[in-house]
């Protein structure tokens, strides 16, 4: 997900999304553990994903 895109979704959007992401992310982590995933970068992305959302959040609770 773009950081533009994540721009333009509203807090609750967000909130919802990074909880999704995150629940993926330990999904994929456990998955790893147990067998290599077909694409391991994957879990670098998600990783990406859920700092930016999480990177959005706080810039808008600080121009509060």
């Amino acid at each position: 997900m773009k950081t533009a895109e994540i721009k333009n979704l509203l807090d609750k959007e967000l909130i919802e999304r990074l909880e999704t992401e995150k629940a993926s992310l330990s999904k994929m982590k456990l998955s790893h553990a147990i067998s290599p995933l077909e694409n391991p970068g994957k879990i670098r992305e998600t990783r990406k994903t859920i700092a930016r959302i999480e990177t959005e959040l706080r810039q808008r609770e600080i121009n509060k």
